[in-house]
């Protein structure tokens, strides 16, 4: 596949997902962008490369950076974030500092829970409703994450998005606590 079938199939994708996570009818967003129903229904299966400012209009209307409708990575996957690539908002000559773990584009709802998780403990969680997202960090020890059947192992320092509506469970395979920080965002009733 080439880089241009890539960046259409990726576009098609992700301007369907963030069109539903919207709650957008073609309708509504084409009446938003001023882009016409017909091209963005060539633009969501995958049949058109729009322009430039066509794809800038849409984002604009979906409320998003242009990045992520052409994100190759988009959709609703695990994102890891190692501490190095956390960002330091801010800091301070006494020590004060902010750091930005992770981040989302949802819109709803915010939980925001700590967990401890001691060795050989778990906790499977009910799939949340469509278009849930999970921030999770980890301050101490490592934690197992199972999405979708797949798992991922978390150790401390490392943040992870990925969505809630998938089935998850959260595992302490290691031999001391673990410590997590978690945002759970769920999606406005519509």
């Amino acid at each position: 596949m080439s880089d241009l079938d890539q960046l259409t199939q990726s576009l098609a994708r992700n301007l369907r997902y963030w069109r539903n996570e919207r709650g957008y009818t073609l309708d509504v967003l084409s009446a938003r962008a001023a882009v016409s129903r017909g091209m963005i229904i060539q633009i969501e299966q995958a049949r058109t490369n729009p322009s430039v400012g066509t794809t800038v209009k849409l984002a604009d209307a979906l409320g998003v950076p242009i990045t992520t409708l052409l994100d190759y990575e988009q959709g609703p996957q695990v994102r890891l974030v190692p501490p190095e690539q956390a960002v330091r908002m801010w800091s301070t000559a006494a020590g004060s500092n902010s750091t930005l773990l992770i981040g989302s584009d949802a819109h709803g709802p915010l939980e925001l829970w700590h967990w401890t998780l001691m060795p050989g403990d778990g906790s499977t969680s009910d799939p949340h409703p469509e278009g849930t997202t999970e921030l999770l960090h980890v301050t101490a020890g490592t934690l197992t994450l199972v999405v979708d059947g797949q798992e991922h192992v978390v150790p401390a320092g490392t943040s992870v998005a990925f969505a809630g509506h998938a089935p998850h469970t959260y595992r302490n395979d290691g031999s001391v606590p673990a410590e997590t920080t978690l945002v759970v965002s769920i999606p406005p009733v519509r």
